[in-house]
């Protein structure tokens, strides 16, 4: 076993986000290990999965085809990737946590006698694989020890996606052997999720509000600063149970997981369920009236005042800047 299997899944969208933070949760495996770096993901060897791959490319790359994979089904996905496990040996076996990772990589796994080690949020020296239990408010650290290939999952967020490098890297094709009878299952058209106006998962710059805005009347407040920002306006959850912000705009542990560049926490407690979806965030400003708000233990700047004061001076001094 002498690599770091990294699988892409292909989509219609070409290479998301996540799949490029899944990467770079193999580079720093690979760093840890000093194991080389492979790609794989099913499709075309000149799909956009392959092409707009980000940071330093990895060593070889592996396109899947098959016929009966041009539909996903986790009766062909395990099929096609047990045989090229088997054919390249990695030591460890890296995807994105989606929910089409969650459906067929368990199984996967069982058919070399592992488990999965789902939902990581940080490798570090052992190497040991980092996930939180209840909500986050427990780190536990997983250690791969058995000989077959290690099979992890990374979090939507956890690691910040490499810049573009502009390299290149040599791809393969293989091809499974998958005989129709094989496949149990008939796939039905793809899921479509409803059309969002924003994917905050993608936003450079954040401001999240909270209860603290007391009222819908005072939501102008902070969309002015999101405003001269050029900011994603997000929410913690009371705020959406109201109605003031769409459900698709709530950061948590059930809304959306984001990790960008500057994240303003506005009027937000910081409970565990939110910090959750954001603490991965580069630069954390937090603005809250009480000193003692769990929001300001992961904030790197904080703000002790009334919003409604901090938040216009903010917005002008922004716009003075500007």
């Amino acid at each position: 076993m002498s690599s770091i299997l990294v699988v892409q899944e292909a989509r219609r969208d070409g290479s998301a986000r996540i799949f490029q933070e899944t990467l770079a949760a193999g580079r720093k495996l690979a760093a840890l290990t000093g194991l080389p770096l492979e790609a794989a993901a099913v499709g075309d060897p000149n799909a956009n999965i392959f092409r707009e791959i980000t940071g330093a490319p990895p060593s070889a790359g592996h396109a899947i085809r098959h016929p009966l994979l041009a539909a996903y089904t986790a009766d062909g996905y395990v099929l096609a990737f047990e045989q090229l496990i088997r054919q390249l040996e990695p030591r460890y076996v890296l995807f994105p946590h989606t929910y089409q990772a969650r459906d067929f990589v368990p199984r996967l796994a069982a058919r070399f006698g592992q488990v999965l080690i789902g939902d990581v949020t940080a490798i570090e020296t052992g190497p040991t694989f980092e996930r939180q239990l209840f909500q986050g408010r427990i780190n536990a650290a997983y250690r791969h020890t058995s000989d077959g290939p290690c099979f992890v999952s990374i979090q939507n967020g956890a690691f910040r996606a490499d810049e573009p490098s502009g390299g290149t890297m040599p791809i393969s094709e293989f091809l499974p052997a998958i005989e129709p009878a094989q496949i149990r299952i008939q796939p039905s058209d793809p899921f479509r999720e409803s059309a969002q106006t924003v994917d905050l998962g993608s936003a450079q710059r954040i401001v999240c509000v909270g209860r603290g805005i007391k009222t819908a009347d005072n939501m102008p407040l902070v969309e002015a600063l999101a405003g001269a920002l050029d900011a994603e306006l997000a929410a913690s959850r009371p705020i959406c149970d109201n109605g003031w912000l769409p459900m698709e705009r709530q950061v948590g542990s059930s809304g959306q997981t984001v990790a960008p560049k500057l994240y303003l926490a506005i009027g937000i407690s910081g409970a565990i369920q939110h910090l959750v979806g954001m603490k991965g965030s580069q630069c954390i400003v937090a603005v809250n009236k009480d000193a003692d708000a769990p929001i300001f233990e992961v904030a790197n700047y904080g703000i002790v005042g009334d919003l409604f004061e901090v938040v216009p001076a903010l917005t002008e001094a922004v716009k003075a800047a500007k």
